[in-house]
């Protein structure tokens, strides 16, 4: 798979991300409509006792990347691979120079760049809008999001892996799209849920996340464990994507 193949499909697939409004909305827009509503609330940018002296709206910054990352590796992604493979778009790549591979490569590549777009605007406009603070170790926190944005990804892959056209990557998305928004704490932060609940949602994808970016958030380390679960959880849906992954 050449780089050059690579990039011509790169860019082909990003023309046609940005002529889809609803994808564009949902991955890149609504993550941060999500933290405004929720910043309008009077009650969310108050400090509580029971959250350390924090607000709900700091919270929510986290939980909202965690959502840009969830909307584009389970709802922008396995559909689009899925209809090509339906379509037949990835057997006809097949006879010619430039391989299924590289379209691959290239939905990959966008949907993490869109996805890493979509949280740097979060964070802006939690900062700018609402005095969250920045994270107080970029390095930990850019180590946590990048883990948890090929996580996410990975989960993405896997579920078109095991989908045979769009219509079931859609469903299983969907399925799969409700437990990892409650893991991720968009119903309710999970730095907020019982200390029992906290440690088994920690163990899940999104849970190590979100603890990861909490704690790097803070001025610590993203933690080792938190990490190491991401990582496991990735190597486990990438191995399960190669097995089942067909290209027609």
């Amino acid at each position: 798979m050449s780089t050059r193949a690579t990039t011509m499909v790169l860019k082909t697939e990003a023309r046609l991300f940005a002529r889809e409004p609803g994808a564009l909305f949902w991955v890149m827009v609504s993550p941060t409509v999500l933290l405004v509503i929720l910043g309008l609330i009077p009650s969310f940018r108050e400090a509580s006792a029971d959250l350390g002296g924090r607000r709900v709206i700091d919270l929510y910054v986290p939980v909202s990347v965690l959502f840009a990352l969830i909307m584009s590796g389970l709802q922008a992604m396995p559909p689009v691979l899925a209809g090509y493979r339906e379509r037949g778009v990835l057997r006809r790549m097949s006879t010619t120079p430039v391989r299924p591979a590289a379209l691959l490569t290239a939905q990959i590549v966008l949907h993490a760049v869109a996805a890493l777009v979509s949280a740097l605007l979060v964070i802006a406009v939690g900062r700018l809008a609402f005095g969250v603070r920045l994270p107080e170790n970029p390095a930990g926190y850019a180590l946590a999001l990048l883990s948890a944005v090929a996580c996410g990804l990975a989960l993405g892959t896997a579920v078109c892996a095991v989908s045979r056209n769009q219509k079931i990557a859609t469903a299983i998305g969907s399925v799969v799209f409700f437990p990892t928004m409650f893991t991720a704490g968009v119903w309710v932060p999970v730095q907020a849920m019982p200390d029992t609940l906290q440690r088994i949602v920690q163990f899940t994808p999104y849970g190590a996340a979100s603890q990861a970016l909490d704690a790097a958030t803070a001025g610590g380390g993203p933690g080792g464990a938190a990490l190491g679960v991401m990582a496991v959880w990735a190597v486990v849906l990438i191995a399960t994507a190669v097995r089942r992954f067909r290209w027609e």
